[in-house]
């Protein structure tokens, strides 16, 4: 399968896995306008293409990604306001939580991560980090609120690391060990070259699996973060009962007692 053309990201496909790779090395993988929108795309294509089962998100050069392209809202006479009404009705496309991605997502921190980068860490499934991986927020630095993001990883670390990291904005940064402490990410790659085989190696693991089933439990799991207890159990109960009758429950079983590798029923490649 051909993806984009994209002028500053990367699609491509190594076996079930498909990545998508932040590729404006030369601004450290800031984020322009024009690459705000490829995002809202590219996303689409990794989930309609039926091959893909894991998605992995990195950057090349070294960075992951750096937030908003600061120098393009300081010069092209529109800044900040061009994204209002998107902020305002919060119409937004650029993570896949925003796009609606059901299928697993891992976020391979490599380098700097900063500022808007944290959307990406906060809506992946899996955060993976390269051993010289520094995180900073610098939002409140350049005269910005640290929001959304922000408040995405409230829901899976402590709130006053969070709190921290927005208010000492670009005067502290935090190491890998600091962030796997935290539980911001989950795993370290050292040395910092084996990021990609490791992620590549953890998404395989990943798409061995079923990948309806995949997608129902991770429906279920993030529905949990929108919810009480007790709206997530009864959600969660609904996506459970989707999945009795699908042919992937007959086969998994039947592979565990012939000792053999399932064969998993594909997820539709049209949304």
């Amino acid at each position: 399968m051909t993806y984009g053309p994209y002028e500053n990201l990367k699609l491509e496909r190594h076996g079930p896995v498909g990545w998508l790779i932040n590729n404006r090395p030369e601004k450290l993988n800031a984020m322009s306008a024009r690459m705000r929108d490829e995002f809202a795309d590219a996303w689409l294509e990794l989930d309609r293409d039926p091959a893909v089962r894991v998605i992995v998100h990195t950057g090349e050069g070294r960075a992951f990604q750096t937030g908003v392209d600061v120098e393009e809202i300081a010069r092209d006479g529109v800044g900040m306001e061009r994204y209002r009404a998107s902020m305002e009705d919060f119409d937004l496309h650029f993570t896949s939580w925003h796009q609606k991605v059901w299928k697993p997502v891992i976020t391979a921190v490599n380098g700097l991560c900063a500022g808007g980068a944290f959307h990406w860490v906060a809506d992946a499934d899996i955060v993976i980090a390269a051993s010289d991986a520094q995180f900073f927020d610098p939002h409140v630095s350049v005269g910005q609120v640290v929001s959304i993001e922000a408040i995405g990883l409230i829901r899976k670390m402590p709130v006053e690391a969070v709190m921290r990291m927005a208010f000492v904005g670009r005067y502290e940064r935090m190491d890998a060990a600091r962030a796997l402490e935290l539980g911001m990410i989950s795993q370290i790659v050292d040395p910092p070259e084996r990021l990609r085989e490791e992620a590549q190696a953890l998404a395989e693991k990943i798409a061995r699996n079923s990948p309806a089933a995949m997608a129902a439990t991770k429906r279920a799991l993030w529905g949990a973060l929108e919810s009480g207890l007790t709206d997530a159990c009864r959600a969660g109960a609904r996506e459970l009962v989707s999945m009795w009758g699908h042919p992937d429950q007959t086969e998994g079983p039947a592979a565990f007692a012939q000792k053999r590798q399932p064969v998993w029923q594909e997820l539709p490649g049209d949304r």
